[in-house]
């Protein structure tokens, strides 16, 4: 059996996010933005795991979201994408992130399951309750209006994988949502379970992540209220008598001179944005999910075609180190990263971030 990275509660976590999807987090129109080609997803897998990253994180999208470069058109799916990588890898924990709604929770049980013996127990599972209304038609599905009934179907819907995972006899269930007979999950997880990620923003939604979640994934746009918001969300757990790390995404340009690094940004965030594109994100963000504070959603369209909203890491080494560091004096417990060009950008970030944040002592 393999040690699961997202199981470690010491040291401050780092993974990719998005490298399955066309254009990583960048919504840019240049020529050398991300191509989620299975080859190059391969490629960045590996180096991760000789680097010593902690997990890969992919988005589960159905439709991409327009403009000149129809941005996240292109998808690797997540389970096929994280079962390969994770029969290609050694130490890297993989989350596959599932659409409760799209998705059977007896055939996820499995798949899930499946994955965590490939990866001899390094799986994940990244837990959506659905927002994009747009992917819902596409799929012959209604969203919900109310978080309530989200979050209500995707509870039940985690109930029954989990009593699968943990069951050794057949059952039947009878709840709210689901009808089963006589169904059982043989084999399940290595562990009996996997690390759960959960994304909320929502009052719902955070009832949802703290009761079930290992790990509830939230924007990091003003570090002031980071501070407020993780230490409620920790005592929001405590009260259920659970531990809850609380994740951040991020965007990396890190050059040898900040001048370097802001040109980078410059050129593909703001001179070659694909500002349709980014302003379809904005809008259905605003429209169906509350994943973005909307009173900073407003003030972040840059950030948005930077890096789908990252926490901007610009600039030196040692200045994203100090961005990095920021983060863990928060509160966070790790946080993902994206680059314009994941397999090109990364070795850069290896050799010269990665051995000032062991000599800080979060790694």
């Amino acid at each position: 059996m393999a040690e699961n990275l997202m199981l470690r509660r010491e040291g401050f976590k780092l993974g990719t996010f998005s490298s399955n999807c066309s254009s990583g987090m960048t919504v840019t129109k240049i020529p050398e933005r991300w191509d989620a080609s299975w080859e190059n997803n391969l490629k960045l897998g590996r180096m991760l795991d000789e680097a010593g990253i902690d997990f890969m994180l992919p988005i589960a999208r159905w439709i991409g979201y327009g403009g000149e470069t129809d941005f996240h058109g292109g998808v690797l799916e997540p389970v096929v994408w994280a079962t390969a990588l994770l029969a290609s890898t050694q130490r890297i924990s993989v989350f596959a992130t599932v659409h409760t709604a799209a998705n059977n929770p007896v055939v996820t049980a499995k798949q899930i399951a499946t994955m965590d013996q490939v990866g001899g127990g390094r799986a994940g599972l990244n837990i959506v309750a659905g927002w994009n209304k747009p992917e819902y038609e596409a799929l012959g599905l209604d969203l919900p209006a109310d978080h309530e009934t989200r979050y209500g179907y995707a509870q039940e819907w985690f109930d029954v994988v989990r009593k699968l995972w943990q069951s050794d006899t057949h059952f039947d269930w009878e709840g709210e949502y689901f009808h089963l007979r006589g169904v059982k999950g043989a084999p399940g997880p290595v562990r009996g379970g996997v690390p759960i990620l959960n994304a909320a923003g929502s009052g719902q939604g955070r009832e949802f992540a703290t009761r079930n979640a290992d790990y509830l994934f939230t924007p990091a746009i003003d570090l002031t209220r980071s501070v407020d918001e993780i230490a409620a969300l920790k005592a929001q757990a405590a009260g259920k008598g659970r531990e809850v790390g609380v994740l951040t995404f991020s965007h990396v340009i890190c050059r040898e001179t900040e001048a370097e690094a802001r040109d980078w940004l410059t050129h593909t965030a703001e001179t070659n944005a694909d500002w349709e594109a980014v302003d379809n994100l904005v809008k259905l963000q605003f429209a169906h999910a509350q994943s973005f504070p909307h009173d900073l959603l407003a003030q972040i369209r840059h950030l948005m075609a930077a890096g789908h909203g990252g926490y901007p890491l610009v600039g030196t080494p040692e200045q994203v180190v100090e961005g990095i560091l920021s983060l863990h004096a928060a509160g966070f417990a790790g946080t993902t990263l994206s680059f314009v060009d994941y397999a090109e950008e990364f070795p850069f970030f290896r050799d010269r971030v990665l051995p000032l944040l062991a000599q800080a002592g979060i790694r």
